[in-house]
């Protein structure tokens, strides 16, 4: 009796090797939703690998740099440029509005020194926008090197590093996308290069390095990857990013944008001491609302009590000491969808009338229908 294999194929596990080529591909499809002519690397790995590559990459002890904070992640971009031992700037902002360019005109006037910036563009985690076209101005009439975190961004409002004048530009697929977290990219101008190229502290030979991406990849004309890809993350990417072409950016930017409306308009209609923690709506982000919750109640036991009807829900409560006061409605990627919002809203009420608050319900559902009929 000859022995059989008894394996059982699996189109998630048998797969052929990803080529070089069609990895190329992907990124070339990447650059195109990005409308830049940069080189853009993708690397394998969620979105803070090449986050901190190209700080590490580019910063170090001769660097000064303008740090804008106006959420986690700017603190955190701090952090690494400091660990680098370039000398920092800090402009951090309250958590309820966004930088102005004209704030980042004075901080760069006050220190001309500064040569390097550093800006997320949507915080998720708190709700703001950043208005990087204007602000990508100033920087660039500065001469310092632009450095912005379009994470959340990417897919829900327009991100255009060579228009804006962003020399790194990094991007992942999991939030407004609606990808993979194990793949994320980041477009590189021929300045970023440069100072990389020019900076002994740089990694190199490390899975942190971009430039072993370009010596080894770009430079040989895209013919040998560095190890092995994240090949159902790398699939995940391209069908990802298919399915905005199919949509089109516009609509898929426009889905963000209703969302946002929606929600922040129902939340208001919702009532029971519910705000926007956010003030302006024009400083609000497209893939996030965050809300204040009601005097005397606790944001997490909120959220908890909304999330026992349907666990599935977009909701979450602030990070940190913001658990205590920060509703945050996630409405990126598949969940910019009507029925999500109407639901999550929904929830939320439900769970306001439980802690003994009266809300809206009707005038909340209508609200919305309000805002998504306009759009």
């Amino acid at each position: 009796m000859t022995e059989e294999s008894t394996a059982v194929t699996h189109p998630f596990l048998d797969l052929a090797p990803l080529s070089a080529d069609r990895f190329a591909s992907i990124e070339d499809r990447v650059a195109r939703l990005l409308s830049t002519e940069q080189d853009v690397v993708i690397m394998q790995g969620e979105a803070l690998l090449p986050l901190e590559g190209a700080i590490r990459g580019t910063a170090g002890p001769g660097t000064t740099a303008l740090n804008v904070i106006t959420g986690p992640y700017g603190q955190t971009f701090g952090n690494w440029l400091r660990d680098c031992g370039a000398t920092v700037h800090d402009l951090a902002v309250p958590f309820h509005t966004a930088v102005t360019a004209a704030q980042i005109r004075d901080a760069l006037a006050e220190h001309p020194e500064i040569d390097f910036v550093s800006l997320v563009h949507a915080e998720a985690a708190t709700g703001n926008t950043n208005p990087v076209a204007e602000i990508g101005a100033v920087v660039r009439e500065h001469g310092a090197l632009f450095y912005l975190d379009a994470v959340a961004s990417i897919g829900a409002e327009p991100v255009l590093p060579d228009a804006w004048g962003v020399d790194l530009c990094v991007i992942g697929a999991q939030k407004a996308m609606g990808g993979p977290a194990g793949v994320s990219a980041v477009s590189v101008s021929e300045r970023a290069w440069a100072r990389m190229a020019a900076n002994p502290g740089a990694p190199r030979r490390s899975y942190l390095s971009l430039l072993d991406w370009k010596e080894r990849w770009i430079d040989g004309g895209r013919k040998a990857l560095l190890h092995a890809p994240a090949q159902l993350e790398m699939l995940a990417l391209e069908a990802c990013v298919e399915r905005i072409e199919a949509e089109g950016l516009d609509a898929v930017m426009a889905r963000h944008r209703s969302a946002a409306a929606a929600t922040r308009a129902g939340a208001v209609a919702l009532g029971g001491g519910l705000e926007p923690y956010v003030y302006e709506a024009g400083d609000a982000a497209p893939v996030a609302t965050t809300l204040r919750a009601p005097s005397g109640v606790v944001a997490a036991e909120l959220v908890a009590r909304a999330l026992e009807s349907d666990p599935t829900l977009p909701l979450a409560a602030g990070g940190g000491a913001l658990a205590k006061e920060m509703i945050r409605v996630n409405h990126y990627g598949a969940d910019a969808a009507a029925e999500v919002v109407r639901a999550s809203l929904a929830a939320l009420g439900a769970a306001l009338s439980a802690f003994g608050v009266s809300a809206d319900a009707v005038g909340a559902r209508e609200a919305v229908a309000e805002v998504w009929g306009r759009g």
